[in-house]
C-alpha cells in the first residue's frame, strides 16, 4: 500500500473512530442535551411567556405618577393581613404592574390605580419548574439531600461539554460529503440524515456559541476566576448582610431605600427593594437602559437605620472581569441584541432537540434494518 493508500485507511479509521463515539455520546447523553435545548428555547422568553400566560396580572395601562411603596404595601397588606413584605418588584416598563413580595404570596397591584390584579399563593408556576429543569435538572425534587443542587448542576454542565463534542465532531463528519439540502422520502433514513445534517450546519454557530457560554457558565467556579485574571480586575465582595437591632429606632421607608439608591445611581431605574427589617441591609436592584438583561446588574446596599449607603455596584463600573461574566450569560440568554438575538438563541437550543430526535430516529432505522437483513440472511434461514 503505498502513502496516499495508507493517509485514506488512515482518515477511514480515524472517521470510523470518531463516528462510534459521536454516536455512542448521542446516545448516553443525548437526552440531557434535548433537555437543555428544549428548556432553554422556553426560557429565552420567559418573562413575555410569563406575561403573555397572566395577562390579568401582568398588563397595566399607565397613567400619571405610580404610587409610593408605602402605598402599594398597604394595600397588599389587605390580602394578606398581619404578614410583612419581603420584596417589592418594580418592572423597568411602564405597562407591566409592580409585586409585593410576601412569604407566602405574591399580591400584583396596578401601581397607578391600586387596584389588586391577582395574589399568587403557589409555590412554584410551570416556568420555574422548566428553570430548574434547565439549571439542575430539578435535582432537589428526587435526589436524597446531599448538595442535590450542585449533583444536577455538574450533570448540566458535562452534558455541555459533550454537546460540544458532538457538534465539533459531528462538523467532521459531515465535511466531505458538505451536502445541506433534503431530499425526502417518506420513512427513509436517507432523508432524516439530510435533515440531520442541515440542521446542524445552519445552526452550528449559534450552537457552538451556546455550548461555550454554557460550560462557562456550568463551570463557573473555574472560568470566573480566569475572567478576572485575563482581566487583571478583582470581583466585588457582597457586604456583611446582617445588622445589629437597634432598639427603639425605626427602620427607613422603602420609598427613602429608593430615594437613596437613586441619587447614589443617576440614571439608573429601581426594578427591586428588599422591605427594610432592621435586621439586614436594605438591597435595591437597578438597571441602566443600556442594561443587557431584564433584571439589570447594579446593586445598593443600604444601612437600615442610618440610610447610608454601605456599599454599590454598578454595571457601567464594575470590574471588567465581572462585565465579561455579565456578557457571556447576555450572549447565552440571547439577551445581548434584544429581541432579535433572543429569538436566534431560542432557534439554535431547538435546533438541538431536533438534532436529538433526527440523529434517534437515524439509529432506530439502522437498528431495524440491521435486524431485518439479520434475520433474511442465508446464515438465519438455514438455521
Amino acid at each position: 500500500m503505498g502513502p496516499n493508500g495508507a493517509s485514506r485507511a488512515a482518515r477511514r479509521r480515524v472517521r470510523k473512530l470518531l463516528f462510534n463515539l459521536h454516536l455512542y455520546f448521542a446516545l448516553v447523553v443525548g437526552v440531557f442535551i434535548a433537555i437543555l435545548g428544549l428548556t432553554g428555547s422556553i426560557m429565552a422568553f420567559e418573562p413575555e411567556i410569563d406575561h403573555l400566560t397572566h395577562p390579568h396580572r401582568s398588563y397595566v395601562r399607565p397613567q400619571g405618577q405610580p404610587k409610593t411603596l408605602a402605598e402599594i404595601q398597604a394595600i397588599a397588606q389587605q390580602q394578606d393581613p398581619g404578614q410583612q413584605p419581603v420584596v417589592f418588584a418594580m418592572s423597568p416598563y411602564p405597562n407591566v404592574a409592580w409585586a409585593v413580595g410576601f412569604r407566602d404570596a405574591a399580591v400584583y397591584v396596578n401601581q397607578y390605580t391600586g387596584e389588586v390584579l391577582a395574589v399568587d399563593r403557589s409555590d412554584a408556576n410551570v416556568l420555574q419548574y422548566i428553570h430548574g429543569l434547565h439549571l439542575r435538572l430539578l435535582t432537589p425534587l428526587w435526589l436524597p439531600k446531599r448538595d442535590p443542587h450542585q449533583v444536577g448542576k455538574q450533570v448540566v454542565s458535562w452534558a455541555g461539554v459533550a454537546a460540544l463534542f458532538l457538534l465539533l465532531s459531528g462538523l467532521y463528519l459531515w465535511w466531505p460529503t458538505k451536502r445541506v439540502r433534503v431530499a425526502w422520502r417518506s420513512g427513509e433514513r436517507k432523508s432524516w440524515f439530510d435533515l440531520h445534517n442541515s440542521i446542524g450546519v445552519f445552526s452550528l454557530v449559534f450552537l457552538v456559541v451556546l455550548a461555550l457560554t454554557g460550560i462557562s457558565i456550568g463551570f463557573e467556579d473555574h472560568s470566573e476566576p480566569l475572567y478576572y485574571k485575563l482581566t487583571n480586575s478583582h470581583p466585588v465582595e457582597r457586604p456583611n448582610m446582617k445588622v445589629a437591632p437597634q432598639p427603639g429606632a425605626k427602620p427607613i421607608s422603602p420609598d427613602q431605600a429608593l430615594d437613596i439608591a437613586r441619587a447614589a445611581m443617576p440614571g439608573a431605574t429601581p426594578i427591586l427593594v428588599t422591605a427594610p427589617t432592621g435586621r439586614q441591609l436594605v438591597q435595591v436592584a437597578l438597571r441602566y437602559p443600556e442594561d443587557l438583561t431584564p433584571g439589570g446588574r447594579s446593586r445598593v446596599y443600604i444601612h437600615p437605620y442610618s440610610g447610608q449607603v454601605v456599599q454599590s455596584e454598578s454595571s457601567r463600573t464594575t470590574a471588567m472581569g465581572t462585565r465579561l461574566i455579565n456578557w457571556n450569560r447576555a450572549i447565552h440568554t440571547g439577551d445581548i441584541f434584544g429581541m432579535p438575538s433572543k429569538i436566534v438563541m431560542s432557534l439554535a437550543s431547538l435546533a438541538i432537540f431536533l438534532q436529538f430526535v433526527s440523529g434517534l430516529v437515524m439509529w432506530w432505522k439502522r437498528t431495524r434494518a440491521a435486524r431485518r437483513a439479520k434475520q433474511s440472511s442465508p446464515a438465519a434461514a438455514g438455521a
